[in-house]
């Protein structure tokens, strides 16, 4: 972790920074204070029997300590409102970073981990930051003036401290070593958990239609009793450290009680001397105790804050390139050109998704893709609007390789509807006006409609104002993807890709929503992925897809007369409709 990359969250709270120590300065000035007071009020005060020195040495400790109250209170507020704020700015800088990632970017780390980064690990930061502000200038200016406030006391018992702070330091230091591996694993394992829960809420109607409860219990407590192992480890190594900090601290005041009641009994030392020595032992001892354990949050913060710098620092794997920094490349018509395309998921896999894949798509016409599953179908449309990049070749539109654009414009001239409905949660209509913020609600129900989706939404008591719970639990998976077209269409992209989008609809409903998606977008280059030879017969160009490669093209004729993929799929829908006439 390098401190240096916080630093712009950090700036906006530069006076917390130079107050807080001031506040600490005046703090610990008011503590440190007090057992020579005391000493005063016991030497020259009780035993003398001075009621006057007596009161008037107490009133000036209430008023150190009313003092040290304010400072306290001043660093409480500073610190804490530094902190807040640093996590606030943090966790906005990740998700905009997010925001920017594409989907191998976020392949990469996994969902579970960006979220468990996000919350867990900013906040391990926060409690960190604040405790730092409060506590890590503190405990060794406390340490330093009772340390030099004991050996101002006697120099004889103050040897006592030679022996106990080194021994204390090193202990502490070699725990501590030991236990940072424990806490990088630690968040590792927060990474699964959370990933196995996230798994299971979003596919709870399936695990219930599967009566697979009893699996994902199990699944989750082993996760879980990995991470209750790893923190069970470090969580011995940090309690390790109090025992050992209370030995010292023990033996440390044993002897100069020893020794320094000798000294007492000698006449070398008063005894306010004596009560006040034990108490800057104290103070040290306890001083060393907040420093142990603000290392050991900060060996946390270290594996935390890599891993919170890693997703700041991680370069966007789909940047712009100096092209299209130069130039602002408009989509005017919609024409596709796939060049010798090749690509990868991974970029370490011997085996291909897409090979050699070349294909022209004339603006205004409407292209399907048919093939079995697993035959590049999904992943070859998702490189138009640049989802993901080629690893091989050229994707062109209008004529212009679409890493030349800036993203927004290329995404913006492109709608895609993907096989999986996503909403979010709100109202319908609020989910429809994602496509266009700016739309009408005149457009909004007109694309409804166009889409199908009219009907169904009138049917609900709030109608469009209709609240959807996350991810639109509330409704059908043909629902789902009326709405999701309805809200593509809104953008009236010169681009349309759909991809299986109609599955969960009956072939009637399709062939509607396809009437009249033709007259809402009639110069609009479309492009369908789809299963059922219906959906896909009346495009102007069918490409026929198998295990990455084109495998025919042409019409919905000439395939069935030529290709025998297509004959295949073509004969077993046919059957499948027979058998269930």
């Amino acid at each position: 972790m390098t401190i240096r990359n916080f630093y712009p969250y950090l700036r906006p709270y530069r006076k917390s920074f130079f107050l807080i120590p001031f506040f600490v300065v005046v703090d610990v000035i008011c503590e440190i204070s007090q057992p020579r007071l005391m000493s005063a009020v016991v030497d020259s005060g009780i035993m003398h029997k001075d009621l006057h020195y007596v009161l008037k040495t107490g009133l000036a400790m209430i008023g150190l300590a009313l003092i040290a109250i304010l400072a306290n209170l001043g660093n409480i507020y500073y610190s804490s409102r530094a902190s807040v704020g640093f996590a606030t700015s943090l966790r906005k800088a990740m998700f905009r970073q997010i925001q920017s990632f594409s989907f191998a970017d976020t392949d990469y780390f996994s969902t579970a981990s960006l979220t468990t980064r996000m919350t867990n690990d900013t906040n391990m930061l926060q409690q960190v930051l604040m405790m730092s502000l409060r506590m890590l200038l503190r405990a060794p200016l406390m340490l330093v003036f009772a340390v030099v406030y004991a050996v101002m006391i006697n120099r004889e018992l103050a040897l006592v401290l030679a022996f106990s702070i080194p021994v204390l330091a090193v202990g502490i230091y070699f725990l501590l070593r030991k236990g940072l591996p424990y806490f990088i694993e630690m968040q590792k394992r927060i990474d699964r958990v959370n990933g196995t829960v996230q798994e299971n809420l979003l596919n709870v109607r399936v695990v219930k239609a599967f009566v697979r409860q009893d699996f994902e219990k199990q699944k989750f407590e082993k996760v879980n009793n990995d991470l209750m192992t790893v923190a069970a480890k470090a969580s011995e190594i940090v309690i390790m450290i109090m025992p050992v900090m209370q030995l010292i601290m023990g033996v440390s005041l044993v002897a100069v009680t020893w020794f320094g009641g000798q000294k007492v009994m000698a006449g070398s030392l008063p005894l306010g001397g004596l009560m006040s020595f034990l108490s800057y032992i104290s103070q040290i001892l306890i001083s060393l105790m907040l420093l142990s354990m603000m290392f050991m949050m900060i060996s946390r913060a270290i594996a935390s804050g890599d891993r919170v710098e890693e997703v700041l620092l991680k370069q966007p794997s789909l940047g712009e390139t100096a092209i299209a920094q130069q130039h602002n490349y408009q989509v005017s018509q919609g024409a596709i050109r796939f060049d010798h395309v090749s690509f990868r998921y991974n970029s370490n896999s011997e085996n291909a998704n897409l090979e050699n894949i070349s294909l022209s798509i004339d603006a205004g016409s409407t292209t399907a893709i048919i093939g079995g599953t697993g035959s590049g179908k999904t992943s070859l449309v998702q490189l138009i609007p640049r989802l993901y990049d080629v690893t091989g070749g050229a994707v062109y539109v209008d004529g212009i390789d679409v890493r030349n654009y800036k993203l927004p414009e290329l995404r913006t001239s492109v709608g895609i509807v993907l096989q999986q409905s996503q909403l979010f949660s709100g109202t319908i209509y609020d989910n429809l006006k994602w496509g266009n913020p700016a739309a009408t609600e005149k457009e909004i129900m007109e694309a409804a409609q166009v889409a199908r989706a009219d009907d169904f939404i009138r049917s609900f008591p709030a109608g469009y104002q209709t609240v959807l719970g996350q991810g639109g639990v509330n409704l059908s998976g043909g629902q789902k993807q009326r709405i999701c077209i309805a809200r593509t269409l809104l953008k009236r992209p010169k681009i349309l890709v759909l991809d299986d989008s109609t599955s969960a609809l009956d072939i009637r409903t399709d062939r509607e929503i396809r009437e009249g998606m033709d007259k809402w977008l009639q110069h609009t280059t479309v492009v369908i992925i789809a299963q059922r030879i219906s959906s896909v017969q009346h495009a102007d160009k069918i490409v026929v897809m198998e295990e990455g490669r084109i495998a025919g093209t042409g019409t919905h004729d000439q395939l069935l007369q030529h290709n025998a993929i297509y004959q295949e799929i073509f004969e077993s829908q046919h059957l499948q409709r027979e058998e269930v006439l």
